[in-house]
Parts: structure tokens; sequence; C-alpha cells
């Protein structure tokens, strides 16, 4: 005769391993602000930023930070010296302006 499977267990054991995820996560993307400068931003300065940038349709900007944060991760002593900072081919996000401005940026 087999063994009952236990699906309370289970579940608790999922919850907790998803309950692990978020975690490491959050602190992931808590590491990562730090990386790149970020915290010295102020909180709702951060925050509009990243709003700007989640609400952002125009794919050559995306485009433009997209190669911004490969070279980031890939160790580019300039993009790590430069993370956050504005640079003459890319402009900072201007939270105000309108998505379909054109110009790329960094978020």
């Amino acid at each position: 005769m087999r063994k009952p499977r236990d699906y309370d267990a289970e579940l608790q054991a999922l919850n907790d391993k998803a309950k692990q995820l978020r975690s490491r996560k959050q602190t992931q993307l808590g590491e990562l602000v730090i990386a790149t400068g970020a915290d010295a931003l102020g909180t709702e300065v951060l925050a509009g930023v990243l709003l700007a940038a989640t609400g952002n349709d125009d794919p050559s900007r995306k485009e433009a930070w997209r190669k911004r944060g490969v070279a980031f991760f890939q160790g580019s002593t300039n993009a790590r010296r430069s993370a956050g900072k504005d640079t003459s081919s890319t402009q900072a996000i201007d939270p105000g302006a309108q998505p379909s401005a054109g110009t790329p940026g960094t978020a």
C-alpha cells in the first residue's frame, strides 16, 4: 500500500520557497540600487524615475537603457564609474517628460 501524500506539508513547503524567493529578489533589487549609485537619490526621485521607465513605450529609449545595463553588468569600468550620471550619448530620465520625446536616456 502506498503512503498517502501530505498535501498540506507540500503546500507549506512551496509557500516557504516562494517567500524565500521574494525575499531574495527584494535583497537583490536593493543591492542593485546601491551598486548603481541610485541610493544617493531621494526616495521620491528614485520612485519617479522608476515609474517613468516602466511607463515608457519608446523602444529606442529602452534599447539605450538595455545597452547601458549590459555594459554595467559586464563590468565596464566606465559604466560603473558613471552609473547614475549623464553621459554625452544618453540623458537622464525626466519623470515629467512625455515618453514619446524620443531622446535616449538612462534609468
